[in-house]
């Protein structure tokens, strides 16, 4: 399991590639920019993992029980997942775009 030092670093570099725009400003006619997409997908990603350790915060101080936390946790792990495997999906077409023949 992460320690919380682990995690507010995470966090703080999700934060700072939120902060930064993405490589394309606008978007095409009709629809978001892919970097938008991916930035609004990292920042769920963050908002959730904030608010699982918020819940377990509450819940070292008295104030939470731990069914909140637990969803919280498993919450933020099926957002980490998700995130992951998008991750692998856009590798694995950017390996197979660099395979192709020009």
């Amino acid at each position: 399991m992460a320690s919380p030092t682990v995690a507010a670093n995470a966090y703080a570099a999700l934060a700072r590639i939120m902060d930064t725009g993405g490589a394309a400003k606008g978007a095409d006619a009709g629809g978001q920019s892919f970097s938008s997409v991916l930035k609004d997908a990292i920042g769920g990603v963050l908002d959730v993992g904030r608010k699982a350790d918020a819940q377990t915060v509450a819940m070292a101080s008295g104030k939470a029980n731990v069914m909140d936390v637990v969803t919280a946790v498993a919450e933020t792990d099926v957002a980490v997942s998700t995130l992951v495997s998008v991750r692998d999906k856009v590798i694995a077409a950017y390996e197979d775009i660099m395979k192709m023949a020009i």
